[in-house]
């Protein structure tokens, strides 16, 4: 060991800058959002150190990446016989997650001396001391080598305790949304025992694991209606009573459930954009035979462009309705008073309703993943929806007035 102890100093692979480590971090910032979310307690101490923390998943490396400070721009130490074994991964390891190779078959502890200078320069370097993913989320115990790397280098160990990865990616399983949570312990002295730092990383992950995610009521209410057997009909019932008179679009309605529920964003706008076919179909047939429904926030000035546009357009006029402000019910009803044929009215309808209704309700499903960590607001959310439709929708008949 002495020998090891005693040779110089090499970095295994070229600085990364900060700029490197400030786009790893976005990166991964964004892709854990999509995900699920990610969330962090605590800070990395200045200068130098060595993290060590539970290994359940490969996304572990992913949530250290995006919840690691960058100016410590953190190098991970990737198993040379996995993620070093084609030029493909070697290059994925190296360029998305700073990674340098530890051999686990012999030679690892040289592996790991070379990032010596690394750590006295003030880098962090990131280990999974079990040396592979645990099961079950059952910690293994730990190996000397983070311990030996820190002495040497005379930097501290950081224990850090993470949850949510083994429902994110589990070993062997397919990538499923969860949120990842990363909480930074305490630093430890650099003479500290394997089972000293394996004991403060399980205390660290029980803690993540336990803790209750902070969440609103409204929300919890509104995500039981949107997940039993109501969720998809009250959709459809909606958008199918605003295309025949109700003020009130069902992007609406998407904006609050999508969010309090991004999974059920797919059925909840089918069920929608469902609801406003068949009502804007009904919509013409009764407009055709001379019924006259209220149509309340429709100006004269809307249901005269309208008639000008099914005049030059037909059925296909209806592709403008997504970007111009004027109500599908207007359009609806128009088609019929002017005898627009149902079949191309349902197939125009369906291309332009169903354009805006399901990227609305996907992108309001990535907005609740990006805020998922942020659920005790929702219900300031629902107030902020409500008044910035109100307005939205009082400017659109006023510049249509």
């Amino acid at each position: 060991m002495s020998t090891l102890l005693n040779i110089p100093v090499r970095a295994v692979l070229p600085r990364r800058s900060r700029l490197g480590a400030v786009l790893r971090r976005g990166l991964w910032w964004g892709v854990l959002s999509l995900t699920g979310g990610v969330e962090r307690r605590g800070r990395l101490p200045r200068g130098g150190c060595v993290v060590v923390a539970n290994h359940s998943s490969h996304a572990d490396t992913a949530a250290l990446l995006a919840a690691l400070d960058a100016r410590h721009s953190p190098a991970i130490g990737a198993a040379a016989d996995y993620w070093f074994a084609s030029p493909w991964r070697r290059r994925i390891c190296r360029r998305l997650a700073s990674g340098f190779p530890v051999r686990r078959g012999g030679g690892g502890m040289e592996d790991l001396l070379t990032m010596a200078g690394e750590l006295r320069a003030g880098r962090a370097v990131v280990l999974f001391p079990e040396g592979t993913r645990a099961q079950d989320g059952a910690l293994g115990s730990f190996h000397r080598g983070a311990l030996v790397l820190a002495e040497e280098a005379g930097v501290p160990v950081v224990p850090v305790g993470i949850a949510g990865t083994d429902r994110l990616l589990p070993k062997h399983g397919r990538l499923r949304s969860a949120l990842v949570r990363v909480t930074i312990g305490e630093p430890l002295p650099s003479a500290v025992s394997p089972e000293e730092a394996r004991d403060a990383v399980v205390a660290l992950h029980a803690r993540t694991v336990g803790e209750p995610l902070r969440d609103s009521a409204t929300r919890r209410r509104v995500a039981a209606v949107v997940t039993s057997r109501w969720g998809v009909p009250l959709a459809f019932c909606w958008a199918f009573a605003e295309a025949l008179s109700w003020p009130l679009m069902p992007e609406l309605l998407l904006g609050a459930v999508c969010v309090a529920v991004p999974r059920a964003a797919p059925k909840m706008s089918l069920g929608a954009l469902a609801g406003s076919l068949a009502g804007g179909l009904l919509a013409l047939h009764l407009a055709s035979a001379g019924v006259h429904l209220p149509a309340p926030l429709t100006t004269d000035r809307m249901r005269a462009e309208v008639r000008h546009e099914l005049a030059l357009e037909g059925a296909s006029a209806v592709r403008h309705q997504p970007w111009n402000g004027v109500p599908f019910k207007v359009y609806g009803a128009e088609a019929g008073r002017a005898g627009v044929n149902a079949p191309d009215w349902l197939a125009a309808s369906a291309a332009a309703r169903g354009s805006r209704t399901l990227t609305v309700g996907l992108a309001f499903a990535g907005f609740g993943l990006l805020m998922r960590r942020h659920r005790r607001q929702y219900g300031r959310y629902l107030v902020l929806l409500g008044g910035g439709f109100a307005a939205g929708l009082a400017l659109i008949v006023h510049g249509w007035g």
